[in-house]
């Protein structure tokens, strides 16, 4: 049974001065009591009695609604080296508890410890803010020590929300000393309890223990906040989406847009939500300025590129010693290179111009990123490969293409293509798709030209890239015509060596049923429609490039076989014939003979 305030309050001032073990087992025995909260934390206020048994009252105090007050005392009061151990261990707990709750979808329900799962990321936020004064405190020689471990503590436990991606910003300012002012208050802001910086720090007590710290710390702790604010970076960004590389192409591409349609441009313009998103980011890039990112020389390409393989930051904190034991997120830190190119071309901001090219720096980039399963890569990371295709855009409008035996734009642009079927936004993988058609016309070898489209005709098994790649071929032909052009798509050879893979033999189906035939179009529909813009335009636009024979062969293979599918279909009610119908009109508005 719960005991009555007045009770609770008398045992609180009245058994200060009990044995501290005494006292604390009738703190936490008293400190539900609901109001009973303000006199505990005049209590408190006793420092030699905080510093006893302060950290034993983080796990208490915070299930406890309001117990932002006591907790800020006991990061203040208590003795720092016990409290942050006992921080990171509630954090760890707390961490454990939310991720079993939206396991199991525990939303309005209570855990086990009386706490509600919708109040767990605000709690963890109170223990960051905790962090931030704690590690202000301790005097050690030797900070990183404790430095290191809480991050990967706060690390492990961050949800990329923006209130507790706000409250990791604080933090990170307050460890490394505030070198810009905060920015003014705007709609887009997020306002979070930030007790280190609001707070009183006079009233925290000194170290215990201090000691005077190394000389070498000073650059080891840049390096792991570095480390640890390109993680967040990294975590935040692929949770939500940022859409670089649409903007991007909106912006470097304009014709293309729709004039009736809401850009995406626009949409981030206008949106709250999507406003926040851009402001976390821009802070958390701005962070990192401030941290001493602020290089994009070929050197910091450089390291970037050439990481080790499998090696994760902040892993091994125990035993590194030196700045160059510390990694840096690639991933993050390829977020911060798309943030400084998109940044700056969309918003004028100042930021440094990576030092790097299409070819090799970004493809090396690109092949590292997919690596051995690039749908499992891009589908877990969509923020960096979103964020990879900014880079290239970005390079690739500035003339960054590089040159001599490292360019290589077919793999380049299989990169791409990997990305335009895989990445779950149809923004960033339409972006994808314009990108990998324009990088294919910029190609110089017209012969390379034409071995990506045929690799992309005959070893791709996406019917939406066999559909780009007839787009695309179709778009060579007609540049070389207009440019009076002799290369291999101005003449009937081009169609020739390529009419197996453009005009796909379906006389197979005849006969093997409705639903293999509904299975068959569904699959592979985009394909033929485009194969039939494309034959209209040949035998109408194009006769000249016409093969001898090329219009019997169209006939025996797909035009014939595809008549008298959609015949035998026109029985079944389940199928649509309608898009089986425009594409045999197309057909049927041809001369073949």
């Amino acid at each position: 049974m719960m005991p009555e305030l007045s009770e609770s309050i008398r045992a609180i001032r009245d058994c200060a001065g009990e044995d501290h073990f005494v006292y604390l087992t009738i703190v936490q025995y008293h400190a539900r009591t609901p109001g009973i909260l303000p006199t505990l934390n005049e209590a408190l206020q006793d420092v030699s009695l905080t510093r006893e048994i302060g950290w034993d009252l983080v796990e208490t105090l915070i299930t406890i609604d309001g117990c932002e007050d006591c907790l800020e005392t006991v990061a203040r009061l208590g003795n720092p080296r016990e409290v942050i151990i006992k921080v990171m261990e509630t954090m760890a707990f707390l961490a454990n508890l939310w991720e079993d709750a939206q396991e199991n979808d525990l939303d309005g329900d209570t855990t086990h410890t009386e706490l509600k799962p919708g109040t767990i990321p605000d709690r963890l936020i109170t223990l960051i803010g905790m962090l931030a004064i704690l590690q202000r405190r301790i005097k050690t020689k030797y900070p990183s020590r404790f430095l290191a471990p809480s991050l990967v503590s706060v690390l492990e436990a961050y949800q990329p929300t923006p209130e507790m991606t706000t409250a990791v910003i604080n933090l990170v300012r307050s460890l490394s000393g505030r070198v810009r002012p905060p920015l003014p208050t705007r709609t887009s802001s997020i306002d979070v309890a930030n007790p280190d910086e609001y707070g009183d720090g006079s009233k925290n007590a000194p170290d215990p223990e201090a000691e005077q710290e190394d000389p070498m710390e000073r650059g080891l702790n840049r390096k792991v906040l570095q480390s640890f604010t390109t993680c967040v970076l990294q975590r935040y960004i692929n949770e939500h989406e940022v859409q670089w590389s649409p903007r991007l192409l909106e912006m470097y591409f304009p014709q293309m847009i729709i004039p009736s349609k809401t850009t995406i441009t626009r949409a981030f313009r206008e949106d709250e939500v999507l406003q926040k998103r851009d402001a976390v980011v821009g802070q958390l890039a701005a962070l990192l300025r401030d941290l001493g990112m602020n290089d994009g020389s070929a050197a910091f390409v450089r390291d970037v590129v050439h990481q080790p393989k499998h090696v994760g930051p902040l892993v091994n904190l125990d035993t590194y010693d030196m700045v160059d034991n510390i990694y840096l997120s690639r991933g993050g830190t390829i977020c911060l290179i798309a943030y400084w190119i998109f940044s700056t071309d969309a918003f004028g901001a100042d930021n440094p111009a990576p030092e790097m090219s299409l070819f090799p720096e970004h493809l090396e980039l690109l092949q590292l990123f997919l690596g051995e399963n690039p749908q499992a890569e891009i589908t877990n990371n969509p923020g960096i490969a979103d964020a990879l295709l900014a880079i290239g855009l970005g390079l690739y409008q500035k003339g960054s293409i590089g040159a001599g035996g490292d360019v290589n734009y077919m793999v380049y642009h299989h990169c791409l293509t990997l990305i335009s079927v895989f990445h779950p936004d149809i923004q960033v993988r339409n972006a994808a798709t314009r990108f990998a058609g324009t990088l294919l016309h910029a190609d110089p070898d017209d012969e390379s030209r034409r071995e990506t489209l045929e690799d992309l005709l005959q070893n791709c098994q996406f019917p939406a890239l066999n559909a780009c790649a007839v787009g695309w071929l179709q778009e060579e032909i007609m540049a070389a015509h207009q440019n009076n052009t002799l290369n291999v798509f101005s003449t009937s050879d081009i169609i020739e060596r390529l009419k197996f893979d453009l005009f796909p033999d379906m006389s197979s189906l005849v006969g093997s049923g409705h639903d293999a035939f509904a299975e068959f179009w569904e699959e592979h529909q985009v394909f033929l429609i485009q194969v039939a813009n494309f034959a209209y335009f040949l035998f109408r636009g194009r006769a000249d490039l016409v093969p001898v024979g090329l219009g019997a062969f169209l006939e025996q293979r797909c035009i014939e076989p595809l008549k008298t599918m959609a015949k035998n279909a026109e029985t079944s009610p389940k199928f649509d014939l309608l898009p089986v119908q425009l594409v045999l009109y197309r057909f049927n508005n041809i001369d073949l003979h």
